[in-house]
């Protein structure tokens, strides 16, 4: 008696051959973007607000104490105090970016990158009205008849986008590792490393730091920061989830045959 195999056709999920190659399927672009309407709900829900508010508006609480004993000693506030009132909303938003439940949102036929790039713009709106009251308590201080132009602000402002730019770029990168669950408390020491380096590095402070840089060299060369630092960050997104960690579990495996 003559064994047959059975009658399966490869159309309904038969297992392939070893030497057939593996056809990809591509899903369609469309399908995804009719579901962008439902997830805003859930994207809005999942935000971290109470970090994100509460880094905000303990740098403008900051701010605001130290504008209210500038005008009784009658000292003035300038941008430093400015750039230091602006870390802790820096600190929050290194923890946007992450997706609680990112194995379950890998499972939607939706991409994966989707949930974080909705908090990060729920999250610029919020930074935004943050470094506009933080330049407007600034401004208090200054009295009406001074002599002379107060400094520029739009560098100052090129410089809180970079370092928001480069908040999320880490943040975006911790979150695609095996440290996926500590990926804020990575990102901001991270950030906060790479700004101090920026400002006191001989170097980086030419381009980085005015003066000796102009205002107008500072403005360009933050924002190419911020561009390369969100390229960065798209990069990121698009990676696979614990892509590393798959990587060293195979290779530590006893199964493993390097050959």
């Amino acid at each position: 008696m003559i064994p047959q195999s059975p009658n399966i056709s490869h159309a309904e999920g038969a297992p392939r051959a070893p030497g057939q190659p593996v056809r990809r399927t591509w899903r369609p672009r469309l399908s995804w973007l009719r579901a962008l309407p439902f997830l805003a709900r859930p994207i809005t829900r999942t935000m971290p607000w109470a970090t994100l508010i509460t880094g905000c508006l303990a740098g403008t609480v900051f701010l605001a104490v130290l504008a209210h004993a500038a005008q009784t000693s009658g000292w003035l506030l300038d941008q430093g105090t400015v750039r230091l009132a602006f870390l802790p909303p820096v600190a929050a938003l290194a923890f946007v970016p992450r997706v609680p439940f990112r194995p379950v949102t890998q499972a939607v036929p939706v991409p994966a990158w989707v949930a974080p790039a909705g908090h990060l713009l729920l999250a610029v709106p919020v930074l935004a009205a943050t470094c506009w009251a933080q330049l407007r308590i600034m401004m208090r201080t200054i009295p009406p008849h001074t002599l002379g132009h107060p400094p520029a602000v739009y560098p100052l402002i090129a410089q809180l986008t970079g370092w928001c730019a480069v908040t999320t770029a880490a943040a975006a990168c911790a979150g695609r590792s095996r440290y996926a669950d500590l990926g804020g408390a990575i990102a901001a020491p991270v950030s906060f490393a790479a700004i101090a380096l920026a400002w006191h590095v001989p170097v980086s402070a030419r381009l980085l730091v005015g003066p000796p840089a102009t205002a107008h060299g500072v403005t360009i060369a933050w924002y190419a920061v911020a561009s390369a630092a969100l390229a960065l960050t798209c990069v990121a997104m698009r990676d696979q989830w614990h892509r590393y960690s798959r990587n060293l579990h195979r290779l530590s495996s006893p199964d493993h045959n390097p050959s």
